[in-house]
């Protein structure tokens, strides 16, 4: 079932918008507020002067409030997406709000106080500069295999990353900002610890709205996540199954004769570990033989592409799950999400 949803961005006048691209990016978001205007703001928008839209900055703070929240959206990147809908739907239902996915004046009342200082400024340091990098990945899973770890192909990557951001967003915060060197500060978003302290006794997993939600055991939400779960060629698993292990940084087994071909790979091969492997920095393995809940090396794709019956979540999510679930806990295959 698609959502459908429309977020509200800031709204001025012709002269507050003028004087408003006076004011530094920090400052835009961190004071970006609900006016009740409705405005949707997407990727394939155009402003005022006819070129394609830039992030909007109230659009930056909603994101990391509803991530801040265990809401995630997938990449913090400015833009109004499914994603967003699916996130804001979710926060409404469990606020025992109007879940339509659309942002009213109602859900930001209640969203609002996780948004304060949306951004922040990070300062890098020199284990950042100095991180093992690729140059590039290929495509191919035999050269894959070859190489010694799958990992980032950049700082920026890295850091977009670890603070939950599109690449691009990064360096629309940062325009002039040199990332090979220690002690540049950047514009960052905010989006505050992992949540801790909670397990996670059940996972409802459901592959028509592409999301994922984690239940503790008196039934409350722990966190939600938009998810690749499966595709047409290759569905995910139905029913309830258990989480078995957990595997940070795993290599990837690649069995053609069990799962799918990739390229011209016939024979068996072992892929080395890293954000930019298959199943990205963090496996959640299944009881069902194959099939896990795991990261991605293209965090931007969740739920706009497929994947070969697995769960697929950004890295940061799936290593935000691997920390609340443990061997036991029930995950189930959903098509209409329980109550």
């Amino acid at each position: 079932m698609m959502v459908t949803f429309t977020l509200v961005a800031l709204h001025t006048s012709p002269s507050a918008w003028a004087q408003s691209k006076t004011l530094s990016l920090e400052t835009q978001i961190n004071i970006a507020r609900y006016s009740g205007i409705g405005a949707l703001i997407r990727k394939d928008a155009l402003d005022r002067e006819g070129t394609p839209a830039a992030p909007s900055p109230f659009v930056i703070k909603v994101q990391i409030a509803l991530d801040r929240a265990g809401y995630s959206v997938g990449v913090i990147d400015g833009y109004n997406g499914e994603n967003v809908g699916k996130a804001v739907e979710a926060f409404q239902s469990q606020n025992d709000l109007n879940a339509t996915g659309r942002l009213d004046e109602q859900t930001w009342a209640e969203l609002e106080a996780q948004a304060n200082g949306a951004v922040s400024y990070y300062t890098l340091t020199e284990k950042d500069i100095s991180a093992p990098l690729n140059g590039g990945i290929p495509s191919d899973y035999a050269e894959m295999a070859e190489m010694k770890a799958l990992d980032y192909t950049s700082v920026q990557e890295m850091l977009a990353e670890r603070f939950h951001m599109d690449e691009d967003l990064l360096a629309y915060l940062n325009p002039e900002t040199d990332f090979s060197k220690a002690g540049s500060r950047i514009l960052v978003a905010d989006t505050g610890a992992d949540v801790d302290g909670r397990t996670v006794a059940r996972i409802h997993v459901n592959a028509d709205k592409g999301h994922l939600r984690a239940l503790d055991h008196q039934g409350a939400l722990v966190v939600f996540y938009p998810a690749t779960v499966g595709s047409t060629d290759s569905p995910s698993p139905s029913g309830t199954h258990a989480v078995r292990a957990v595997a940070p940084n795993p290599t990837y087994s690649y069995r053609p004769d069990v799962n799918f071909t990739q390229g011209d790979n016939t024979e068996p091969l072992t892929l080395p570990p890293g954000p930019n492997g298959p199943v990205g920095s963090m496996w959640i393995d299944l009881s069902e033989p194959t099939y896990g809940i795991h990261g991605t090396p293209e965090p931007s794709k969740i739920d706009k592409s497929a994947s070969h019956g697995c769960v697929r979540l950004t890295n940061w999510d799936a290593q935000e799950l691997a920390h609340l679930v443990e061997p036991g806990t029930v995950v189930e295959f959903v098509e209409v999400d329980p109550q």
